[in-house]
C-alpha cells in the first residue's frame, strides 16, 4: 500500500471521530469550565434543559440536528478549556444546576 493510500485511510478514521461525544462527565466539565448553565446550552442547541441534564448524566444522547450542534459546542469548549476535556474521576457530576426547566 502506498503512503498516500495510508494517509487516506488515516483521514477516514479521523473523520469518523468527528461524530463522537465525550463521556457524560466531560460534557458537564466543559460546560462548567465555560461558566455556562444547562439552560444556556439547551437554548443554543435548541432543546429543553432536561435534555442537557440527561445527556450529562449519560441517560440519553442527542439526535440530529441537535447532536451536530452539541458536538460542535463541546469541541469549541475543549479547545478553549483543554483541562476540562480530561475525564476527572475524582469529582461528581452536577446533575441539575441552572434552575428549572
Amino acid at each position: 500500500m502506498s503512503d498516500p493510500d495510508r494517509l487516506k485511510q488515516v483521514d477516514a478514521l479521523l473523520d469518523g471521530l468527528d461524530d463522537v461525544l465525550p463521556p457524560p462527565r466531560v460534557r458537564a466539565q466543559l460546560r462548567l469550565a465555560a461558566n455556562l448553565t444547562q439552560q444556556d446550552v439547551a437554548d443554543a442547541v435548541g432543546v429543553k434543559r432536561l435534555a442537557v441534564v440527561r445527556w450529562e448524566l449519560g441517560k440519553s444522547t442527542p439526535r440530529r440536528p441537535q447532536r451536530d450542534a452539541y458536538i460542535h459546542l463541546l469541541k469549541q469548549l475543549a479547545k478553549r478549556f483543554p483541562q476540562a476535556a480530561v475525564l476527572d474521576l475524582g469529582s461528581a457530576t452536577p446533575a441539575s444546576e441552572g434552575g428549572s426547566g
